[in-house]
């Protein structure tokens, strides 16, 4: 154990905190997507259409209600199918009362107007064209009033992408999705804006709009896709797949971006949101590792090799288990050996001194210094030398106690009536003549005490209050095992320490028991 705790680091690789990592991929969070349930509107130039006639209109929509009035101007909204509504303000330009034109502007009713309006009468309709100019006649008590339909807005759940940023002002123009609604309305396969023509091409929940040379010009859709991360650009062709794999149903993809780059896309349904999982390459911790060639007892689970940590670990509870050995022995001796070469009133103090230790609870005390440095956050290192100067301080009595046993039998023996009588002062005949005569029973007990100080300092490493991570000890590498789930699945996270600390406890109380062999006169034959 020593070759392999104190010799060991020296060859190995890798450094007891060294944490191993490699490259794996992680579904992070990249778009959302979700069916427009909201009205958009698009307001035609130079009209106005504010929040006001924004809540009337919706308040007219919801009462099923044609007109609508808001700041003494009335308007009128037309289903261009069920997703979009074209909103008009009704300009009067004239009244009719039993079959009287009066004329609500300054000009005189034309007869070409009378007349259009006489057949829309005839007809059962409200509406007639004249000159390229769209009039409604809507009933006020018993007049009909004829008013100009002047296009404000057009509100709409569907979403306009554009493929290219140049053309970006042109989709959003209230002209082109105006044209564009009423192609999709009458099934028409091409629509007009300006000396444009454009072309439009179904699909399965999503329109493709054509320019005249053929190519891809805009996106029409009822789903919104945006980014997470607002500095991140979704080109239309990837809305356009995420819409369509939403539209089927399928919850994985695969999409090439423009720089070639192919990457595997996920999508997950919350309630009424898609939420698009990007699967990306990120820089992993390698947590519990099998053993391999490179690590032989693996990786634990902060990345760092099982094995390593081993031989670092036994480094501190060897360490532990010798300096708090030294520091029991040494209180000891001196309690002990001047207790019982003394006696009378000393020798009672001193014991009562011991009694009163053996009466403090050694494990809830350690158990309290432990959880007094947790609080106080002492450093790793801090703590090893604090944890041995307490388990030392707290176990020194039985020592103290066999030294003052044989001290009691030894000052009046004949050795130590010549001490006196040549005046060798009194600490140089405990110490010089006394003391060297009870070394092989403190050996003796010292070496079987190491077994129970390695115990001591792995069960509390296992209750996480001896040393603390990022130094390692054989107990608070099990301390992992905590976890029924590990100790079942990662075998080589808790049986190499445990096996450590078996052979060493095992080994410490061999030599004990030989020790004690050898310097016992009753063993020798």
């Amino acid at each position: 154990m020593f070759t392999f705790s104190f010799l060991g680091p020296f060859f190995s690789p890798f450094g007891q905190t060294e944490v191993f990592k490699g490259v794996g991929t992680m579904s992070k969070d990249y778009a959302g997507a979700t069916y427009n349930e909201e009205l958009r509107y698009t307001i035609a130039d130079g009209a106005e259409f504010g929040s006001s006639q924004r809540t009337q209109f919706l308040l007219a929509l919801g009462e099923n209600n044609e007109t609508f009035t808001c700041d003494d101007q009335t308007y009128y909204y037309v289903n261009i199918d069920d997703n979009t509504y074209r909103i008009m303000q009704l300009e009067p330009v004239a009244e009719v009362i039993l079959k009287g034109f009066n004329s609500l502007t300054d000009d005189v009713v034309p007869d070409e107007l009378i007349t259009a309006y006489k057949t829309a009468e005839e007809k059962g309709v409200n509406s007639f064209e004249l000159d390229g100019i769209f009039y409604r006649i809507t009933k006020k008590n018993k007049a009909s009033i004829i008013s100009i339909e002047i296009d404000v807005a057009l509100a709409t759940l569907d979403v306009y992408d554009a493929y290219n940023e140049s053309d970006k002002l042109m989709v959003s123009s209230f002209d082109f999705r105006l044209a564009s609604s009423l192609a999709l309305a009458q099934n028409s396969e091409t629509f007009t804006v300006g000396n444009q023509t454009y072309s439009i091409r179904n699909g399965e929940g999503q329109v493709t709009i054509l320019d005249s040379a053929g190519n891809e010009y805009a996106e029409i859709s009822a789903i919104i896709v945006n980014p997470l991360d607002q500095s991140v650009f979704l080109t239309v062709g990837y809305k356009s797949t995420i819409r369509q794999m939403i539209i089927n149903r399928q919850s994985r993809f695969s999409y090439t971006h423009e720089n070639g780059e192919t990457i595997e896309y996920t999508i997950a349904r919350v309630n009424k949101t898609y939420n698009i999982k990007k699967e990306t390459p990120i820089e992993m911790i390698r947590l519990f590792e099998n053993p391999s060639a490179e690590h032989p007892l693996g990786l634990d689970n902060n990345g760092m090799d099982v094995m390593t940590r081993l031989m670092h670990g036994g480094r501190v509870s060897l360490l532990v288990g010798f300096i708090v050995i030294f520091i029991e022995v040494f209180i000891g001796i001196i309690v002990g050996g001047v207790s019982g070469y003394f006696g009378g009133w000393v020798d009672t103090a001193l014991m009562r001194f011991i009694d009163l230790f053996n009466s403090i609870p050694f494990i809830p005390m350690v158990l309290i210094f432990g959880s007094v440095m947790d609080t106080l956050e002492v450093k790793p290192m801090t703590r090893i030398f604090l944890l041995m100067m307490i388990l030392g301080l707290l176990g020194w009595t039985s020592v103290g106690r066999v030294v003052r046993g044989q001290i009691l039998s030894l000052r009046e023996q004949d050795f130590m009536v010549a001490t006196e009588a040549t005046g060798i002062r009194t600490s140089r005949r405990i110490f010089k003549h006394l003391i060297p005569n009870v070394m092989p029973i403190l050996i003796v007990q010292a070496t079987a005490g190491l077994g129970g100080i390695i115990i001591t300092e792995a069960t509390l490493g296992f209750l996480g209050l001896g040393v603390k991570y990022p130094l390692a000890s054989w107990g608070s590498i099990i301390n992992v095992a905590s976890d029924a789930f590990i100790m079942t699945s990662y075998w080589f996270m808790w049986i190499p320490a445990g096996m450590l600390i078996l052979l060493t406890v095992l080994g410490f109380n061999f030599v004990g028991d030989g020790l004690r062999d050898a310097y016992d006169p009753k063993m020798k034959r």
